[in-house]
């Protein structure tokens, strides 16, 4: 029987939080504003609390962080047509 994982609304907005990170400069962080979409703050606090991103508001991406975005940028680029 095939995997039929569905990802939820939590890890999808983790996911696109984590893409928008640019990973050619360590140097780069995110801010994300108090009022920026609930979704998007949950996301961000979500990846603090797994030791991703430096900060509940964005910062800069942790090493575990820097392998997450990592592995999300090789798996979009291999779904590109």
């Amino acid at each position: 029987m095939p995997n039929t994982k569905r990802f939820s609304a939590e890890t999808i907005a983790e996911m696109e939080l984590l893409a928008r990170f640019e990973l050619d400069s360590m140097q780069h962080g995110l801010k994300i504003h108090h009022d920026a979409p609930v979704d998007v703050l949950g996301a961000a606090q979500r990846l603090f609390d797994k030791g991703m991103i430096s900060q509940a508001d964005g910062g800069y991406l942790t090493d575990r962080g820097i392998e997450a975005a990592e592995s999300l940028q090789r798996v979009l680029r291999s779904l590109e047509p």
